[in-house]
């Protein structure tokens, strides 16, 4: 029964995630509830969301709405961010990264509302000094804490004036990126419980194909709205856990 639960926890996080950022919201606390070590829990979460980010970028990169260079400047990127992350971890505490996550994520509501976060343009994605820094930097966030990364990189790629779908891809080829090194850490380090974790890796696949059917069909002006509701659930759900 607890593997048909899993399955359907990652089909509703990957869906989510997809679509808005903000998985974690669904896929880590209901494991948590159903009892699975805290190690275990992320472990599975980041081998998950390493293959079904992968087979999400690969359906978007297959109907050219992305191109492998945009892919290429983004994964090394992300996962220079994400070893940065991993290695500042050991030095900072948990506090001052989870006031980090609320003022970012409180940032990028705010600038939502100012034109940030409408989708309107066409533009390809370049690297630019400001556009690699801001990766680098949601990277390093993602291998230190990671809550709001999916959603953050959003925000960016809206700023940017990147469409809505190739902003979709983008980011979960920066999931890939910053999950694959985390989960290359709790396989080597023996946290994975392998059926639980196959288990929800399924249903992220499920669930990571549906939402990037559902990417396509959402008209642009339902983004913002979806994204913002997103944010302000994801800096509650991380200010109760903290400080409540």
């Amino acid at each position: 029964m607890e593997y048909v639960l899993l399955y359907f926890i990652g089909f509703a996080a990957t869906t989510l995630g997809t679509l808005a950022g903000g998985g974690g919201l669904i896929s880590l606390p209901s494991m948590l509830l159903m009892g699975l070590p805290v190690h275990s829990a992320i472990g599975a979460n980041k081998v998950a969301n390493t293959v079904s980010s992968f087979s999400s970028f690969l359906v978007i990169y297959k109907n050219k709405e992305i191109t492998v260079k945009e892919a290429l400047t983004v994964a090394p990127l992300s996962l220079a961010g994400g070893i940065t992350g991993g290695i500042i971890a050991s030095y900072l505490k948990e506090e001052w990264m989870v006031i980090l996550a609320i003022v970012l994520l409180t940032f990028a509501l705010v600038t939502s509302f100012l034109g940030g976060a409408n989708f309107d343009g066409k533009e390809p994605f370049r690297a630019t000094k400001k556009s690699a820094t801001s990766l680098y930097g949601i990277g390093i966030y993602d291998g230190v804490f990671g809550p709001g990364s999916g959603t953050l990189a959003l925000y960016l790629y809206a700023r940017l004036k990147v469409s809505y779908l190739r902003a979709v891809g983008l980011s979960r080829i920066m999931i890939f990126s910053s999950c694959f090194g985390a989960s290359i850490s709790y396989i080597s380090t023996g946290k994975i419980i392998w059926p639980l974790t196959v288990a929800l890796m399924l249903g992220s696949i499920s669930g990571a194909q549906l939402g990037v059917r559902l990417a396509r069909k959402l008209k642009k002006e339902h983004v913002g709205p979806i994204l913002r509701i997103v944010t302000v659930l994801l800096i509650v759900q991380i200010a109760v856990k903290y400080f409540g």
